[in-house]
């Protein structure tokens, strides 16, 4: 809904046929209104039972095996690798995946994850041998880490900047006048998100006595085994140096009435939905100097980059943009101009749709 739908609906405008495949879409009544042909499919994004995810990878092939779709494409890590499976299974058609990050699994040292790597690598090299590939990536790094490990051949890749942004909707405006400088992080709240790194900057700046407020938009993610667990959150509401709002749905609002936006993660982003959305409406980023992350900004023109899992260095940075308003500022009209070029939904769906239209073309 929030990073493809732009996409769905401009297939559907150019007389595409466009079936959805979720675990959600038999109740989403939204969806179906605007045309699209919707099939519930039994998922779990962090289950492990073996038997369980068997039964998802059968209903993707019986699913493909029935529609006979002219192409297929897939998003996020198991979509991808189930979805390249069943389509090799069934007819091998034309398939695109949207690689939107690696996650913490290419980037895990212990020997469990090093073990677990290997495996989705495998998976991946499995789900990528079709007879017609496209790969898109958020960033390079990403690509990279595919091309070096063997998954896919460069001719099959290629790059996109994130999923776009309506720069109708997310409209660059003054900050606001008056007041405590205001600092945001829109997220899911998953460790790696860089959560802790935030509240510690939070508490770190009180104690230098810099008036700031620092406010946290997200809740903890009780799928993900890697979320902030509930007591703790329970616990932040209540600190006077952090201000947590909890889920909202006004984005564009909370970035219009900040100051900067932050996000400090070390996930293993594709390209960060918040930090596009940021530079649209015209302010200054804060992040860090990892994959996906740091492609999302020019550092020192459109934001600042510091090290990950570095909260001293992330309360530094901000301090330098909460002292120094005429580089935010600056900082924020630049992020503006780079979000035209770069991150406009209307440019994201024509380099979608030439992709499949490409593919189309080779049937």
């Amino acid at each position: 809904m929030s990073h493809r739908l732009s996409l769905a609906k401009s297939a559907v405008k150019e007389g595409l046929s466009v079936h959805i495949a979720s675990n959600m879409a038999n109740s989403n009544t939204l969806l179906s209104s605007y045309g699209f042909t919707l099939h519930h499919i039994p998922f779990s994004r962090s289950g492990q039972n073996p038997f369980v995810e068997l039964g998802t990878l059968y209903s993707l092939y019986k699913l493909l095996k029935e529609l006979k779709p002219s192409l297929v494409h897939a998003i996020t890590v198991k979509p991808v690798i189930y979805g390249g499976i069943a389509n090799r299974l069934s007819k091998d058609v034309p398939f695109v995946a949207a690689i939107s990050g690696l996650g913490t699994v290419f980037t895990a040292k212990s020997i469990y994850e090093r073990l677990r790597r290997s495996i989705v690598s495998n998976l991946y090299k499995a789900a990528f041998n079709c007879k017609s590939l496209k790969v898109i990536f958020q960033n390079p790094d990403d690509r990279d880490v595919m091309l070096s490990g063997g998954a896919i051949k460069a001719q099959d890749s290629c790059l996109i900047r994130g999923s776009g942004v309506d720069l109708d909707e997310y409209i660059a405006s003054p900050e606001p006048n008056g007041g405590q400088v205001k600092i945001v992080m829109a997220s899911r709240l998953l460790i790696e998100k860089g959560v802790y790194e935030f509240y510690k900057a939070a508490e770190e700046l009180e104690s230098r006595g810099l008036s700031v407020e620092m406010r946290l938009i997200g809740t903890p993610d009780s799928g993900n085994p890697k979320s902030l667990p509930e007591y703790e959150f329970d616990l932040w509401r209540r600190k006077s140096f952090i201000k947590v709002l909890g889920f909202r749905s006004d984005i564009a609002a909370q970035y219009a009435n900040s100051n900067i936006v932050c996000l400090p993660s070390y996930y293993g982003e594709g390209l960060p939905k918040s930090l596009i959305e940021a530079a649209a409406c015209g302010r200054a980023i804060i992040t860090t100097d990892s994959p996906g992350c740091n492609y999302a900004i020019e550092n020192g023109v459109t934001g600042l980059l510091v090290p990950p899992k570095d909260h001293v260095a992330l309360a530094d940075a901000i301090e330098e943009l909460v002292v120094n308003e005429g580089k935010r500022k600056q900082m924020g009209e630049a992020g503006r101009a780079f979000a035209e070029k770069h991150f406009d939904i209307n440019v994201v769906v024509k380099q979608h749709l030439a992709i499949y239209e490409e593919l189309l073309s080779y049937e």
